[in-house]
């Protein structure tokens, strides 16, 4: 497994005025480096992608559908659309895999539950993402989210689902560790559920804050992942409280950590004894 952090700790949209970031990802031990962008227009992804090797790390990409863009709602295309220039911006990065919440906007709640019609949908659509994905080589993850952010696709279950449905290779999971915390009866059980199915992990704690320092079953998660045989990614995603449109977003109303130096730093630390060791301290 990669230990990596997302770069929405720091930035709502990863660009060149980041890359002193790169050199600081590295020095404090981790293998990859998760570029977050909700918007591609104007991205220099092949310089990015140079200054991420130069460093000698590796590269995911992820994102979010936003807005009025949806899978699920009557326009349908513009989502897919925005979902076709991802992967190739992902490609463009080196980036082997793209991770989000691809079915229905963050934060879209219509107060009542998904219609199968909506789920029959999104199935159809992301079916459309396949050729698409084999063309430049890059998986897709699509995220569930607890209930507060998306009525849509909240547990392991209906993720293997969706999967399932949609019947391709290179669609599968991104299994967040703070959304299972909340809508899973056991976050480590829902490993095995998902089996290979899982292309990224997202790793914080059950108050977004640093790996180990809450009750996030973390024994328990790894090992599953281990008896699964996981070999992909494991990245930490915690969101800045000093970054006006992402604290709103993810409603990170403190400090989660002194400051996001000591959470990247510490969490590497838990996270590296918990994959190379196969234990937490």
């Amino acid at each position: 497994m990669k230990i990596g952090i997302n770069t929405l700790l720091w930035s709502g949209g990863f660009g060149e005025a980041d890359f002193p970031l790169l050199g600081r990802i590295k020095s404090w031990g981790f293998d990859l480096v998760e570029i977050s962008r909700f918007d591609f227009d104007g991205f220099p992804a092949a310089r990015v992608r140079r200054a991420v090797e130069d460093e000698g790390l590796s590269c995911n990409f992820c994102s979010a559908l936003t807005g009025d863009l949806s899978m699920v709602g009557p326009e349908p295309g513009r989502a897919l659309d925005f979902l076709r220039r991802g992967i190739e911006v992902a490609a463009e990065l080196g980036a082997p895999v793209f991770s989000g919440p691809y079915c229905a906007p963050v934060g879209y709640l219509p107060g009542r539950r998904r219609t199968d019609a909506e789920w029959n949908q999104a199935v159809e659509y992301l079916r459309r993402l396949g050729p698409v994905l084999d063309g430049h080589g890059v998986s897709l993850a699509v995220e569930a989210l607890n209930r507060f952010e998306t009525f849509f696709l909240n547990t392991a279950a209906d993720s293997k689902r969706l999967v399932d449905e949609v019947g391709h290779p290179r669609i599968g999971i991104l299994f967040d560790t703070f959304h299972a915390n909340i809508e899973e009866k056991h976050v480590a059980a829902a490993v095995p559920l998902l089996g290979s199915r899982i292309k990224n992990v997202h790793t914080c704690e059950n108050d977004r804050g640093i790996p180990g320092t809450g009750h996030v079953p973390w024994t328990e998660l790894f090992s599953a992942l281990r008896g699964i045989g996981y070999e992909g990614s494991v990245v930490i995603e915690s969101f800045g409280s000093t970054i006006p449109e992402i604290a709103a977003a993810a409603c990170i109303w403190r400090d989660l950590a002194p400051d996001a130096e000591t959470l990247a730093r510490e969490g590497q630390v838990f996270l590296r004894a918990a994959v190379d060791q196969g234990r937490l301290r």
